[in-house]
C-alpha cells in the first residue's frame, strides 16, 4: 500500500514544510508583529463557504502569525488528532495575492493531521481548533528551514518576497477507531481480538490453514458512514501481516496515527476490497498475490511474490 497525505498532496507549502524534520522554533519577529501579519488581513464569508481574503496596501511583513476567526464548538483539537477541513490558499505576495488553490474548489474536504512537524504557525492555529470553526494562518520563511525555503523555490513559491496564507475550516474530527459491536470474521486460519473502544485489533494469522485464492472481504464492525468510492481519499487504521507466519509488516497503529491514502493509487486489494464499505467499519481483507504487489513482491515489507497478505482495516474517513 502506498501512502499519501492529501494536504501535502494540495499545496506546495506544504510539500516543502510538512514533510521536513525540523522547524524554526524561534520566529525573529517580535509577538506584536506576529499577531500584526495576521489581524491585518479581512477574512470575509461565514466558515463552511470558500473565504475571500483582503489584503492590506504595501509588501507582505514575511512574518508568520495565527489567528482564530471562528470559535467552533465540540472538542478541542490537540497533537496526533485528525481533522476533515477546506483548506483555502492565498500567495501574499503583496501584488496580485492570488489563491492557488482551495478545497471548496475541488468539491470536497481533506484530512489535516496535528502535528508539531507543521510549520509553527499553522500548528498554533490548529491546536484548539473545534468542529466548525475557522482558522488562519500566515506561513513565512521565518517558520520554515533554508532547505523548506528551497523547495518551495523550487514548485513556484519564493518566500524571500512571499507569504503564504491558509484559511482553514474544520468540519469535523473523525473517530480514532471503528465503534461498535463486532462478529467473528469467520476466516479460517486468521483470528482477531477486538478490545473494544479506541484500542487497536490484535490480528494473528499464525495457521497451517492454505489461504484463500481469491480476495476476501469480511465485515467485523458495520459503520453508519457513507460508502467509500473508489475515488476518494480514505482515512483508516490498519494492520498488516503474512498469511501463516504471523509477520506484521505494516501497521498505522504501531505508528500511533492514522493514515490517509487515495483508494485509486493503492494496492489493487485495497481497491477493490475497501470500494462500498461504509465509513465507520472494520473489516478483514485478504489479499491473494496478484492482487497485492505480485510476483516481485516488496523487499522492504519482507512480503515475497507468493505471499497472501491479511489486513484488519479501520475506515474511518473518506473525502
Amino acid at each position: 500500500m502506498r501512502r499519501r497525505t492529501a494536504l501535502v498532496a494540495a499545496f506546495p507549502l506544504m510539500l516543502a514544510a510538512a514533510c521536513g524534520t525540523a522547524q524554526k522554533s524561534a520566529p525573529s519577529a517580535s509577538p506584536a508583529q506576529q499577531a500584526a501579519a495576521a489581524s491585518a488581513i479581512k477574512v470575509a464569508g461565514e466558515s463552511g463557504k470558500k473565504p475571500t481574503l483582503t489584503f492590506p496596501a504595501g509588501k507582505p511583513p514575511l512574518t508568520s502569525s495565527s489567528q482564530k476567526i471562528v470559535e467552533g464548538q465540540g472538542p478541542a483539537a490537540k497533537d496526533g488528532d485528525v481533522l476533515t477541513a477546506n483548506v483555502t490558499v492565498y500567495n501574499w505576495d503583496g501584488k496580485e495575492n492570488k489563491s492557488p488553490g482551495s478545497d471548496y474548489d475541488q468539491g470536497k474536504s481533506e484530512f489535516v493531521t496535528v502535528s508539531p512537524q507543521l510549520p509553527k504557525a499553522l500548528h498554533e492555529a490548529l491546536v484548539g481548533a473545534k468542529p466548525g470553526g475557522r482558522v488562519l494562518a500566515v506561513i513565512a520563511k521565518d517558520n520554515l528551514t533554508a532547505d523548506q525555503v528551497t523547495q518551495a523555490k523550487q514548485q513556484g513559491t519564493d518566500f524571500n518576497t512571499t507569504s503564504q496564507v491558509l484559511v482553514v475550516d474544520v468540519v469535523g474530527t473523525p473517530a480514532k477507531a471503528a465503534q461498535g459491536t463486532a462478529v467473528d470474521p469467520d476466516v479460517s486460519g486468521v483470528k482477531l481480538d477486538n478490545p473494544g473502544g479506541d484500542k487497536a485489533p490484535t490480528l494473528t494469522t499464525k495457521t497451517e490453514a492454505k489461504p484463500p485464492k481469491k480476495l476476501v472481504v469480511k465485515t467485523v464492525i458495520k459503520g453508519e458512514g457513507p460508502k467509500v468510492k473508489a475515488d476518494q481519499t480514505v482515512l483508516a487504521h490498519y494492520t498488516g501481516k503474512i498469511w501463516g507466519t504471523d509477520k506484521e509488516f505494516d501497521s498505522s497503529w504501531q505508528r500511533g496515527t492514522p493514515t490517509t491514502f487515495a483508494l485509486n493509487q493503492v494496492v489493487k486489494g485495497w481497491s477493490q476490497g475497501l470500494t462500498g464499505v461504509p465509513v465507520g467499519s472494520r473489516v478483514l481483507i485478504t489479499i491473494p498475490p496478484e492482487l497485492g504487489y505480485g510476483k516481485e513482491g516488496n523487499k522492504q515489507g519482507g512480503i515475497k511474490g507468493t505471499d497472501t497478505l491479511v489486513f484488519v482495516v479501520d475506515v474511518l474517513g473518506a473525502v
